[in-house]
């Protein structure tokens, strides 16, 4: 089961997010010349919890029929993928990773 890591958001003077407080281990994960992930995907999936294929599929502006479609799943399999917690195979995570254009790397949580 996957630890989950409350991270501290600091608000700037006019209210908006200014600053994130996390682990260091996971601060080097984020610098590192590997983690090509838009802010915006980091930010569903770290901060609000969403897992890293439905952020990414969001982030490309694709809806889930039309990813399972390029996968040869179901919609309502991928929306069971897309829940908190699933893992799903590895020659899963590469057809959703060939239909979103990602690494497969780029949607392991």
């Amino acid at each position: 089961m996957k630890k989950h890591i409350k991270y501290q958001v600091i608000n700037g003077p006019d209210g908006d997010p200014e600053y994130v407080v996390l682990p260091y281990d996971d601060f080097l994960k984020a610098v590192s010349d590997n983690a090509r992930i838009p802010l915006a995907v980091a930010k569903r999936s770290s901060l609000e919890g969403v897992p890293l294929t439905r952020a990414w599929r969001e982030h490309k502006g694709m809806t889930q029929k039309e990813v399972a479609k390029k996968t040869g799943i179901t919609q309502a399999a991928l929306s069971q993928m897309e829940k908190p917690g699933a893992r799903p195979h590895k020659g899963t995570l590469v057809k959703l990773a060939l239909a979103l254009g990602v690494e497969v790397g780029q949607l392991i949580d």
